[in-house]
């Protein structure tokens, strides 16, 4: 559900990759983690690649509440994470509004995520 919202392209970098199969590279990825007690629902996911998904899961990207994102300045190569990310500096986002990241969790992830 959470690929459908984003049209199978990476929130951060904006790529629609498909493989050889017709399958895109992305995954959905949990904002506030289940295991933190994160709820498996829409505005709680983000569609990621591989490599978006690696760094927002250890703190080194995060989402402000307006959907900027934010480089960690312990990254060691923030030059190059914002060559990755897509040039607006903002994710790209669901069209349905209910279906875009809910602040409460974006919130989550900067305060316990996020390497500030």
């Amino acid at each position: 559900v959470v690929l459908g919202a984003y049209d199978e392209r990476c929130a951060l970098t904006g790529l629609k990759l498909l493989n050889g199969g017709g399958r895109a590279e992305v995954a959905a990825a949990h904002i506030r983690p289940v295991e933190a007690s994160g709820p498996d629902i829409v505005s709680n996911g983000i569609a990621l690649s591989g490599t978006a998904h690696w760094m927002f899961d250890r703190g080194l990207i995060t989402l402000s509440d307006g959907l900027e994102i934010l480089i960690s300045r312990q990254a060691n190569d923030p030059d190059g994470i914002r060559g990755f990310i897509n040039r607006t500096g903002r994710a790209f986002t669901p069209l349905r509004p209910h279906d875009r990241p809910h602040p409460h969790f974006l919130g989550w992830h900067r305060e316990n995520c996020f390497k500030q």
